[in-house]
């Protein structure tokens, strides 16, 4: 399963993303956060954190780096690029 859905992620990156303009918030975007969380984590837990990273997706929120977390968790990254 985890397999089948990054395959997925990457025919989403290369088919789709690829031809229509960047608009992400979040650095890394939210297909390579999710590709990542998925093969860190196993496909139920990295989806979960893809699906929470997308609904922190919003014309409210700042973005700006948001890498995936070394322990599990649905929150946002709190370290800034400085590390700080």
């Amino acid at each position: 399963m985890q397999t089948l859905l990054v395959k997925l992620i990457k025919a989403y990156q290369v088919g789709i993303s690829a031809h229509t303009p960047p608009t992400c918030r979040y650095q890394p975007t939210c297909s390579h956060y999710t590709q990542t969380a998925i093969e860190r984590f196993g496909s139920w837990r990295g989806l979960l954190m893809g699906g929470a990273r997308i609904l922190r997706c919003n014309p409210l929120v700042r973005g700006g780096f948001d890498p995936v977390p070394t322990r599990f968790q649905l929150r946002r990254t709190q370290k800034t690029r400085n590390g700080g």
